[in-house]
């Protein structure tokens, strides 16, 4: 059958690259535009548009798809089914409305849980240890559309949300034929979601990144996973910014009674920190600000922190 697919980050590409792989043709492709990114700002290009210019597929990248000069380019490729991917925009109901077979989506979560932009993050952020890749024909809203095929993932206690979206990457890819097959053959029943199990996951910000101490010690070990890559947990040690990369899960609870953020010693793997109710995380790997990547322990030893200093947040 004949395919446009949407899509923009990493995420996207195993399911692009299976597309390709297939005997159905991809007739175009839509991402976003080309953003400024690093240090310098220089524009770059989505990874999706370098995966579909190297196979010789027609890209576009509309600042807005709604717009209408969007339209009678979409038309013309008389797609039988759209399938998008992380792409990152609404789509409009004429849209929606144009394949025969519809517009379907590679969701990132077990719908209708977490509905939204970060589902991967927000599934670690609130220590779920499992979530999963569901196909949904799309409508009009944020993901609420009827659910197609589901496939579970368990959330290890260590991996951060970089990690479990490459994962979730290909998991969504190995879905998307099946999908297609089963909505072609009449084989797969949409299913209505159940708004009232919805639960949202909306974009992660910069303002989400400093560490508070008084949360407990498994809240924060989930904060540091859910914000790596991006924007990365951190704190401050003596009025400079340290980024946390990665913590420890911990273990049983060692009560203590020193005041949250303080530091406690080095461990065999990092450094030991005070949190909320009395629990300790271990820290791993930091980055601080204009430094290279370094174990905590390095780092603690090589700033000579002093037993009972406090972290700011």
């Amino acid at each position: 059958m004949r395919v446009i697919f949407l899509g923009t980050p990493e995420f996207a590409i195993p399911s692009l690259k299976t597309l390709l792989g297939s005997a159905h043709e991809v007739c175009a492709v839509f991402t976003q535009p080309d953003r400024p990114a690093g240090r310098g700002q220089k524009s770059q290009a989505p990874p999706v548009k370098s995966v579909a210019a190297g196979a010789g597929l027609p890209v576009y990248q509309p600042e807005k798809i709604r717009s209408p000069e969007n339209r009678p380019i979409i038309e013309s490729f008389r797609p039988d089914v759209i399938v998008v991917a992380a792409f990152g925009q609404i789509l409009p109901p004429w849209m929606l409305e144009l394949p025969r077979l519809g517009c379907v989506n590679v969701h990132a979560s077990l719908l209708p849980r977490y509905r939204g932009a970060a589902p991967v993050a927000w599934a670690i952020l609130n220590g779920e240890r499992v979530t999963g890749i569901t196909t949904m024909l799309m409508d009009e809203h944020l993901d609420t559309g009827p659910m197609l095929l589901k496939k579970e993932i368990e959330i290890s206690a260590e991996v951060t949300a970089g990690e479990l979206s490459a994962q979730m990457a290909q998991l969504g890819a190995d879905l998307v034929l099946p999908t297609l097959a089963g909505l072609a053959e009449g084989t797969i029943k949409p299913i209505a979601q159940d708004d009232t199990m919805a639960t949202l996951a909306p974009r992660i910000t910069k303002e989400m990144a400093p560490i508070d101490w008084n949360r407990e010690a498994a809240a924060i070990h989930n904060r540091v996973r859910g914000l790596n890559p991006w924007p990365l947990a951190a704190c401050e040690c003596r009025g400079k910014r340290i980024q946390v990369l990665r913590s420890a899960a911990p273990g049983a609870a060692t009560p203590q009674t020193m005041p949250a953020g303080t530091f406690m010693g080095v461990s065999e793997r990092g450094m030991r920190v005070s949190c909320g109710e009395g629990t300790v995380l271990e820290i791993l790997e930091v980055q601080p600000a204009g430094k290279r990547r370094m174990p905590g322990r390095d780092f603690a030893n090589g700033a000579r922190l002093r037993l009972g200093e406090k972290l700011g947040c």
